[in-house]
């Protein structure tokens, strides 16, 4: 479970671990642990507060952990240690502890939260190799451009049709990336932009309950002895939307199956659900798969849509920076392609500050230590959770100078990339668990911002002065606005 569901932690422990056998059971078993950690010999482990007994350091995190634990870092070092009930939880806060966990170490702390069997791990490799062949090879984008294309000029269309009304960004960019998605796997759009009731109603509020479940804390992860009693519901509520959210593609895959069977001819271009079939995968392999896709690849992309058009209007100096770069760079035709964003060197720079700023995952996903090893003179045991919590090394004063300024020049003379060979800007990982779908994301989230900025003009409603933006974060599936961006279209462009 990422750190970012257990800071919620708080308000149900004391709430669940009231009863006062339940409370001594736990105590005993901490004070068992603890004398097993103090008779092992070795370095110590990684500083870090001190530990109440039983829930540990939860209370220490609050509703913003990425903000709490760069604080904790600042007193106890860039590579801490916090106990989470029975998980032990070390954290790295800066470019050179990043760079021991992500590369110096990274073969031993690259595991995943998931069950370790061989058969298991074999399955995982064989999933991202299958991915990363499908999906994000440049061969695959390459031939994903069109499809892009023609979703960000029915974004556009939409925005038109909406000229002089508030629009919520994050909600339009969310249903713009999400239907991308359906159509790369599934040939089909799920969410109508042009459709109000749609864009409120039934999906996109299925989606959301499945990120709330999948980001709230679960006990059972920090006291396995509570497992088998899903005593707050979540694996019942987990397994009723999955029943509910894969019955949106179940009919499509019961289709496409016939139709093989048949020998059907298919006249529209391949997608990710006929490679599935052919390749033999089950349904639930599928619903598996696509569900991961979509949580994965929907809520980080529309949320840095919507920091990026944030920070932008807040800094109005960079919109028009980027407005006069798209219309020197932009000259075939009346509107943004793939192939010109390679040119989009100062809109770049703006998507990299924006990730710096407000990475989507603070703390990347967690690592697992494979086997116990020796990072910096510490211990990391076996089994340990292992963070990186980037958002604190993007606002390393050590790391960059004026870390909290909206500033896109700084990556105009620096070879900074998003490929994790920098430690110093991670916002997509590094090493071997680096995002499989970086490049996918960044030709999508470029080609969205280049076309928002190209086609309209932007202005807040209630004349609002853009200075005064709220900036205001909250955490929750991913790095969010505390509120939502709300901007009033004007078409510039109007060739769509």
């Amino acid at each position: 479970m990422e750190i970012m569901a257990q800071a919620a932690l708080a308000g149900e422990v004391i709430n669940l671990l009231f009863p006062v056998f339940l409370s001594l059971c736990l105590f005993f078993l901490f004070i068992k642990l603890i004398k097993s950690a103090s008779s092992a010999t070795g370095p110590p482990l990684p500083p870090g507060p001190h530990p109440w007994p039983v829930v540990g350091n939860i209370f220490r995190l609050g509703r913003k952990p990425h903000v709490r634990l760069s604080q904790l870092a600042q007193v106890h070092g860039p590579l801490m240690s916090l106990s989470l009930g029975r998980q032990l939880i070390v954290v790295a806060s800066s470019p050179a502890t990043a760079t021991q966990i992500l590369k110096t170490h990274d073969k031993i702390l690259c595991g995943r939260y998931a069950p370790v069997s061989s058969r298991r791990n074999d399955q995982l490799k064989y999933l991202d190799n299958f991915l990363w062949t499908e999906l994000f090879s440049t061969r695959a984008i390459d031939s994903q451009a069109a499809l892009r294309e023609k979703k960000v000029r029915e974004l556009i269309r939409y925005l038109g049709s909406k000229e002089g009304e508030v629009v919520n960004i994050g909600e339009v960019m969310f249903a713009t990336v999400f239907n991308i998605l359906c159509n790369l796997f599934l040939s089909k759009d799920f969410i109508s932009l042009e459709d109000d009731e749609i864009m409120k109603g039934g999906i996109k509020r299925l989606l959301r309950s499945i990120s709330e479940v999948a980001s709230t804390p679960n006990l059972a992860d920090l006291f396995p002895i509570l497992g088998p009693l899903d005593i707050q519901g979540l694996n019942k509520k987990a397994r009723e939307l999955f029943v509910k959210i894969t019955a949106m593609w179940e009919d499509i895959i019961k289709e496409r199956r016939e139709a093989q069977s048949a020998g059907g001819h298919v006249s529209r271009q391949r997608d990710l659900l006929d490679v599935l079939i052919d390749n033999n995968f089950s349904d639930d392999q599928i619903n598996n798969l696509l569900l991961k896709l979509f949580t994965a690849g929907t809520h980080t992309s529309s949320s840095t849509i919507e920091w990026a058009m944030a920070e932008m209007m807040k800094n109005q100096e960079s919109l028009v920076k980027a407005r006069i770069e798209l219309a020197r760079e932009i000259k075939r035709e009346n509107q943004v392609r793939e192939a010109d964003l390679c040119n989009l060197v100062y809109l770049n720079a703006c998507l990299k500050e924006t990730l710096r700023l407000h990475p989507p995952a603070p703390f990347l996903l967690p690592h697992r230590a494979i086997k116990t090893c020796t990072v910096m003179n510490y211990t990391i045991p076996k089994d340990s959770q292992v963070f990186v919590n980037v958002w604190a090394i993007g606002r390393d004063s050590m790391a960059w100078s004026n870390p909290l300024s909206f500033n896109p020049e700084r990556f105009l003379s620096s070879n900074l990339g998003f490929m994790g060979n920098n430690f110093e800007f991670i916002p997509f990982g590094a090493g071997r668990r680096i995002c499989p779908g970086l490049p996918m994301a960044g030709k999508q989230i470029q080609l969205i911002m280049a076309s928002l900025i190209y086609c309209c003009n932007w202005s807040l409603p209630n004349g609002t002065h853009p200075s005064t933006l709220n900036m205001n974060d909250k955490l929750g599936v991913v790095l969010q606005r505390e509120q939502p961006l709300l901007l009033i279209p004007k078409l510039r462009r109007r060739n769509y």
